[in-house]
C-alpha cells in the first residue's frame, strides 16, 4: 500500500479490520463493521 500511494502521491486513511473476510458469516462481518464504525468516521471526518 505504500508504493502504491507514494507513486500516486495519495496519503489515504486507512482502516484495517481482521482477515480473513470471505469464510465469515453475516453475523460476523457485521460485528467486524461495528467494531470499526468509529474508526472508519473519525477517518472520513478528519
Amino acid at each position: 500500500m505504500t508504493a502504491q500511494s507514494e507513486s500516486l502521491g495519495f496519503d489515504p486513511a486507512v482502516v484495517y479490520v481482521p482477515h480473513p473476510i470471505q469464510n465469515r458469516t453475516t453475523a460476523e462481518i457485521e460485528a467486524l463493521a461495528d467494531q470499526a464504525f468509529e474508526k472508519v468516521m473519525a477517518a472520513l471526518t478528519a
